[in-house]
């Protein structure tokens, strides 16, 4: 009987900390990204005008159209990869809830073309400039050129 009451109880216990890990596990999943507008906890999906694509907030990736068929990347496409998010607008698609928010594209194309800038926003993080090298290294390549001399 005793060792019963102590199987009951390890499997007792064992379930309410498989169940804290599993919770604990999930908090981050979902963040908005560093560059994402600020103010907005609910969004799944922003839309960006400038590179007509999406961004699944809950994945962490960009939906956009690549040969005729919509593909899911953590990347923007080549074209687009110097493309500055922190300063590109971002449309928060709030009254959409599901798993292909492009069946709305050809209305979200017009509505919100290219260029389009809606209510300003800010950003929830600031983006880091670091010094730009090319400088550095011409400020070097001077220095050096003075002390041949």
């Amino acid at each position: 009987m005793k060792t019963f009451k102590l199987l009951v109880l390890g499997l007792i216990l064992f379930a309410a900390t498989s169940s804290q890990a599993q919770v604990s596990v999930n908090v981050n999943i979902g963040t908005a990204p560093e560059w994402g507008p600020s103010g907005y906890s609910e969004v799944e999906y922003y839309y960006l005008p400038d590179v007509e694509a999406y961004y699944d907030i809950h994945n962490s990736q960009f939906i956009y159209l690549g040969q005729d068929k919509w593909i899911r990347s953590k990347y923007l496409p080549k074209q687009y990869r110097g493309y500055n998010l922190y300063s590109g607008y971002k449309v928060v698609l709030s009254d959409y809830h599901g798993k292909t928010p492009y069946t709305h594209y050809k209305e979200h194309k017009v509505k919100y073309h290219k260029g389009y800038k809606g209510k300003p926003q800010k950003t929830i993080g600031y983006k880091k400039n670091p010094a730009k090298k090319s400088d550095h290294k011409e400020k070097s390549n001077k220095n050096n050129h003075k002390e041949k001399h």
